[in-house]
């Protein structure tokens, strides 16, 4: 199912190594042609949800400069908050009805996110900080793999805006981990425990998580920095790539947004090396099986893993074959059509025409 009308997703160009005004530049010329901010009024609370699994760094987590002049853009416009808020991945953080293991916080400061966010004027949120029952339950679409509600945190009842600045990265249950895949680090345990448990669905509720109430109607721009890009095993580990000419890439559509990202991913995959290809971790179906029996015993305990359903991770050599945007779709409106703007200056013509040919569909 094709959307009619053309969805754009801005690109702007850093150059390789560049420094922090470099992304900066970037960051702010892609924002402001992706978006006029005019849904943005003065006095109004923003929230930035970046991808911030582990406390490592850049781009195991999202860039914290482009989170960073985030904040001071939308301070510019208006903003009167900007708050930015994650909850990290089983294997670092545990929160349960009985109390809490670890802090995203601690991990946010040994990335240097925390430093980051502090600096640019906007505060911090960690959803397992305000406990078990500071969640309420969303309903994604109708006709979806999920067997119950989705227990989203609070904080996003209070909020009048939101802006989603994911990574681009491999990952080693999905294939990739990119605006979709992000809205997993909203989910209480209990939640991303039946996504881990009901495995051969786990593609299509990663795209249906984006269709509860509060994503539809308070989502406004997402943007990622991508001048590096961790191009195989992920999330948090994996061969990091940085190419001659990085970007950052913007829209009002995450489906649009992904789908440049996903052509990204496998455009900087393409240069690895055969030598370079962690072959067992990175392709290796059984591993990811092993792996999501891990993490559904960190969610759930022994009898959870035991029960859990086999998870199918899929290869994919272009964007086509990707389940999560092929569910997304379905779920989100329809496959749009794509057209790549550009902002400021720098990006190869020979790119900018790679990058068109690998998101527009075969006649």
């Amino acid at each position: 199912m094709e959307k009619s009308e053309r969805t754009p997703v801005i690109l702007a160009a850093t150059g390789r190594n560049g420094d922090g005004e470099d992304i900066k530049r970037a960051v702010r010329a892609a924002a402001e042609a992706a978006t006029d901010f005019s849904w943005l009024s003065r006095g109004d609370i923003v929230f930035i949800k970046p991808a911030h699994n582990s406390g490592k760094p850049y781009p195991a987590t999202t860039n914290p400069v482009a989170v960073g002049v985030m904040i001071e853009l939308l301070r510019e416009k208006g903003a009167r908050r900007v708050i930015v808020g994650d909850m990290a991945g089983i294997e670092h953080v545990k929160l349960t009805p009985q109390g809490l293991s670890r802090s995203t916080r601690q991990l946010m400061e040994a990335s240097g996110m925390a430093g980051a966010v502090g600096a640019a004027g906007g505060e911090l949120h960690f959803f397992e900080e305000a406990g078990w029952q500071a969640f309420h339950e969303e309903r994604p679409v109708v006709g979806t793999h999920w067997q119950g509600g989705l227990m989203m945190p609070d904080i996003l009842r209070e909020v009048d805006h939101i802006i989603l600045m994911p990574r681009c990265s491999r990952h080693v249950l999905l294939g990739a981990t990119l605006g979709l895949k992000a809205a997993v680090g909203y989910w209480r345990t209990d939640t991303r425990l039946e996504y881990h448990r009901e495995a051969s669905t786990i593609q299509e509720k990663t795209a249906e998580g984006n269709t509860v109430e509060s994503l539809l109607k308070k989502q406004r721009l997402v943007i990622s920095a991508a001048d590096k890009i961790l191009a195989t095993f992920g999330p948090d580990d994996g061969i990091i790539i940085q190419p001659e000419t990085g970007l950052v890439m913007a829209s009002p559509s995450v489906v649009a947004h992904d789908m440049v990202s996903l052509a990204w991913l496998l455009e900087n995959r393409g240069r690895l090396a055969a030598s370079d290809q962690d072959a067992f971790r990175d392709g290796n179906r059984f591993f990811a099986r092993l792996a999501n029996h891990y993490v559904v015993k960190k969610l759930g305990g022994l009898g959870s893993s035991i029960a859990s359903e086999r998870l199918t991770k899929d290869p994919f050599d272009t964007i086509w074959d990707d389940r999560v945007l092929n569910r997304a779709y379905e779920v989100l409106g329809g496959r749009p059509q794509v057209v790549l703007g550009v902002a400021g200056v720098g990006l190869p013509e020979e790119l900018l025409r790679r990058l068109q040919e690998m998101i527009t569909p075969a006649a």
